[in-house]
């Protein structure tokens, strides 16, 4: 699209973009530019100020703010006339989200959040003004987009000096997060730091939990997957007598948490998977988007604790996610997209934010038969109020079998009846306009659903985990690594931006869980390229820990190096974790160093906020006290001892290679076939020829 004014014809140069979220901007009357020097080149010429907004396909208050605002021909003047405006699909460029997202927090002094408004200096590229969201018109003291427009124009040319020192206010705290003070190795050393920190992470934890419905802090409630795996390494290291009374709480917590997100409207009682998170306390009412990325940490995280506890619904809930993701995000060539919108079309055709999933009491009497109608009414709070802007949204609000008593039905008939109205729902549900789904292909969220898949296919023994898996692992080795490198994104037939550190790393970690599961000579060769190219072209050699991008990459205002767990988990913690594990698999001493190196480099923010630090507390726990790596070599009656060890510990990492595998590790060679090696950190334990013995070694 063609935009004029006074000053100088511009052009909405959205349309030749791939990202699914850009193009949705394609027929704005903004002219939206894309990141890149053209649009800064034209900036610094016009001597404009850059208006930069990043958000991404399913995110409700991004279409909100693009209906309001960038469809509005007035506001499109406005920003037309006094900025250059660049759109960013931050799930394509998650090195910008980061770096302006903490601008925001720097500017702000408040974490920020999509819809992202930022005004940058466009010689500098350096922020001075940022927000979120913001309504068309002001209103109830909140300023509108376009009162803001006029006052950061005006503010632009009548206060340089302000301006600069805003400006000057983002740079040191750019400075100051560079800043990498070198940890006293010895604090690394030894268990007894191990386990006071491991108690700190829980207390601190304690601290922010929800003891009634869960979870941490109050609405609106996020899952926090990191927070939950921290718990349950507590419980782990309870289990071994190292975490004391704190086990028993987190075990509580834990499974509370689990419990009541898996009967809460956050998970999706129909389809399966995971919305993004609860807008309320109860986990009753959700922000309706669903993620790759958050549905693969916590598939993960079900199939683990069902696998520690054995609890049902732990495994309906896991199976859900996976099924979910199979059935709904994978595409033909076997990657996953990443996220199905918020928004879809209500009856009369007009996008609003669950229409897809909310429901009507005509629309369910039509659907169910009385009986059945009545029971679902009771097991999904049906016989409440409406809980979502007069309709109702499921979640389970009584279980089935107390139900049945109340309604004196045998229970077996009443779970029977129950499942059979759930499934009429959903396929009366599936013939309503659909979420649109975005499907970018994300190395990184892929490497998080294939970690959850492997696990899952292992603990509930289906193959089409494991199948579905792989056949994401192959997309990626075929279409995204190039030469020893790895792209970001693939979307409409082709790859595009050079990869970061996250998805190095996440597919890392994905292999190592897969290779457990079944063990493929090509995973491995790719899991060590993928080791070799991340230290090359990461690793900080000086200071220790790897840049989220590499060194080739675009120049940009700040460089960082991750070490905090947030929405995703860090690259730093993931790396440190996975080269601690490559180091026994591989028997390879360098691995082993780069994760102390990495863990030396975080170490002064684990000592601060250790609850924050799941990943790299994680890898500082395995380098002090290894976990036990055991590989079995021989046929097919070697599976067995596979399983029998899985069985015996989850924090055992067990390998099964076939003999017509390559042995990966050189130590290997020289074994006789049907034989066990276990390992611990840099030392390996005499080779074992019978599973009593086996078993004795992992006492």
């Amino acid at each position: 699209m063609r935009i004029k004014n006074s000053a100088i014809t511009q052009v909405n140069n959205l349309g030749r973009e791939t990202s699914t979220y850009l193009l949705q901007h394609r027929d704005n009357p903004v002219a939206w530019q894309p990141w890149g020097k053209r649009a800064f080149k034209l900036a610094a010429k016009l001597n404009r100020p850059v208006l930069l907004s990043i958000g991404y396909s399913a995110c409700h208050w991004c279409h909100v703010m693009a209906r309001e605002s960038f469809a509005d021909a007035e506001t499109a003047r406005c920003m037309n006339e006094g900025f250059i405006n660049i759109k960013v699909d931050r799930e394509e460029r998650p090195d910008l989200d980061d770096i302006y997202q903490t601008a925001h927090q720097l500017l702000t002094g408040r974490a920020g959040g999509w819809p992202l408004t930022v005004f940058l200096c466009p010689k500098t590229r350096l922020p001075f003004i940022a927000g979120t969201y913001f309504p068309p018109e002001s209103a109830h003291g909140r300023m509108g987009f376009r009162d803001l427009l006029a006052r950061v124009s005006e503010f632009y040319r009548q206060q340089p000096q302000d301006f600069a020192k805003l400006r000057s206010q983002v740079r040191r705290g750019f400075d100051c997060l560079m800043e990498n003070p070198i940890a006293d190795r010895e604090l690394l050393e030894g268990e007894r730091l191990c386990k006071e920190l491991l108690k700190r992470a829980a207390q601190q934890l304690h601290s922010d939990a929800d003891t009634v419905c869960g979870g941490f802090g109050d609405a609106p409630k996020f899952p926090r997957p990191f927070y939950l795996e921290r718990l349950l390494v507590v419980v782990e290291e309870g289990a071994a007598g190292a975490a004391g009374a704190w086990s028993e709480w987190a075990a509580q917590h834990l499974l509370l948490t689990l419990t009541q997100m898996g009967r809460g409207g956050v998970f999706d009682h129909l389809d399966g998977g995971f919305f993004r998170y609860a807008t309320d306390r109860q986990w009753c009412i959700p922000h309706f988007e669903k993620m790759l990325c958050d549905n693969g940490l916590l598939l993960w995280l079900y199939a683990r604790a069902y696998d520690r506890w054995g609890h049902e619904e732990m495994a309906v809930v896991a199976k859900g996610i996976a099924n979910w993701a199979i059935t709904r995000l994978r595409l033909d060539r076997g990657g996953f997209g990443c996220s199905l919108d918020a928004d879809s079309p209500d009856a009369s055709g007009q996008a609003c934010e669950g229409a897809y999933y909310i429901w009507g009491p005509a629309q369910l009497r039509q659907a169910l038969s009385p009986p059945q109608f009545e029971l679902v009414s009771r097991v999904y709070g049906l016989d409440h109020p409406p809980n979502f802007q007069g309709h109702w949204h499921l979640y389970r609000r009584r279980s089935c079998q107390e139900v049945a008593t109340e309604l004196s039905q045998d229970p077996n008939l009443a779970q029977a009846s129950l499942a059979d109205a759930l499934s009429k729902l959903q396929n009366l549900r599936t013939r309503r306009p659909q979420p649109a789904l975005d499907a970018k292909i994300l190395c990184s969220w892929n490497g998080l659903m294939i970690r959850g898949l492997a696990l899952a296919a292992r603990v509930f023994q289906i193959p089409e985990f494991t199948r579905s898996a792989q056949e994401a692992v192959d997309f990626i080795r075929q279409h995204l690594w190039i030469n020893q490198r790895l792209f970001a994104s693939w979307q409409q037939g082709a790859a595009k931006l050079a990869a970061y550190l996250d998805d190095y790393v996440f597919l890392m970690d994905a292999l190592l869980e897969l290779l457990q599961t079944q063990w493929r000579d090509e995973d491995y060769r790719l899991l060590i390229g993928l080791a070799e190219s991340v230290y090359q072209n990461f690793g900080d050699c000086e200071q220790g820990g790897f840049y989220f991008t590499a060194h080739d990459h675009e120049a940009l205002i700040y460089r960082n190096k991750p070490f905090g767990d947030s929405v995703l988990p860090s690259g730093n913690g993931i790396a440190a974790k996975v080269f601690c594990r490559l180091g026994q698999l591989a028997a390879e001493p360098r691995y082993l160093e780069w994760a102390r190196r990495t863990v030396t480099a975080g170490w002064r923010n684990v000592l601060q906020q250790p609850q924050a630090h799941h990943n790299l507390l994680l890898a500082l726990q395995e380098l002090a006290a290894p976990a036990p790596t055991v590989l079995i070599f021989g046929g097919e009656v070697m599976a067995q001892w596979q399983r029998q060890v899985q069985q015996r510990d989850g924090r055992i990492h067990c390998y099964w290679v076939p003999d017509q595998a390559l042995l990966p590790p050189p130590e290997a060679m020289a074994l006789e076939p049907e034989t066990a090696i276990v390992c611990l950190g840099d030392r390996c334990l005499p080779p074992q020829n019978s599973l009593a013995g086996l078993m004795a070694q992992l006492t």
